[in-house]
Formats: structure tokens, sequence, C-alpha cells
């Protein structure tokens, strides 16, 4: 299929608070590139050359918000249970802006903001979703 997903970035006001985050919601890697004001965010392995070996998979980056009204990405972040995301994201202090809801016979997603109000969608697999 042309033209994938290829990269993800997610701007904050505090990106190292940030890139806590998510390391603690999503076991993301997360590290700074040094001499940069930003951090490479790894979801699924990379080869030496840093491209993603997972069949799909994507990674991503975190830096200062270039704009003071960029507060969104909406990459979907597949997880095993969209229940517990969700508990575990508002207790690390998530908005929870759309709720678990089905697409049929696919799954269930949601939509959240981060602490920085940065929004974001968690997908869970479900070919019983209805």
């Amino acid at each position: 299929m042309p033209n994938p997903v290829a990269h993800f970035e997610i701007y904050g006001d505090n990106p190292e608070k940030l890139a806590g985050f998510y390391q603690g919601l999503f076991g993301w890697q997360i590290n700074p590139v040094p001499g940069m004001e930003y951090w490479l965010i790894q979801t699924v392995p990379t080869d030496p050359q840093g491209q993603p070996t997972a069949p799909g998979g994507i990674n991503g980056g975190l830096m200062k918000r270039p704009m003071p009204d960029s507060r969104n990405w909406l990459s979907y972040v597949t997880v095993t249970s969209i229940d517990e995301t969700l508990k575990k994201a508002q207790s690390m202090g998530a908005a929870v802006l759309r709720p678990k809801s089905p697409v049929p016979k696919m799954g269930w997603f949601a939509v959240l903001a981060d602490p920085e109000m940065n929004v974001f969608a968690v997908w869970q697999d479900d070919p019983n979703a209805a």
C-alpha cells in the first residue's frame, strides 16, 4: 500500500516529563538525541540504520512544541486491553475524550489527551466488537 505512516511526532512544553508519561503508559523506549532538543521514540525494534524491523511498525519523535496551538497527534496505538489502558492512562493524568467505542467486527478504540492535552487514540483488535 502506498504512503504508509512512517513516523509520528509528539510536541510538549516539557518533553522530558512527557517522555516519562509515554514510557510508563506504553513501555516505549524514548532517548534524547545528542546535541539536539529531540527525543527518539522507539515503539518497535529497528535495524542498524534505525528503520523499524516489525512489519507495519513505526517509530517517532518528541520535541518542544513548535507552535502554541500544536496540541495533537492522532496515531492509533494497539493495546492488549483497552479497558486497562484507559484506567492506567487516567491514573497518569490523561483525559478520555471519546470513551471506548466499537468498530463492529473489527475492534475497539478510544481517544485520549495526554497530560499536556496532546490527542491520541488507542486500539484493541476484537472481531466480536459490536
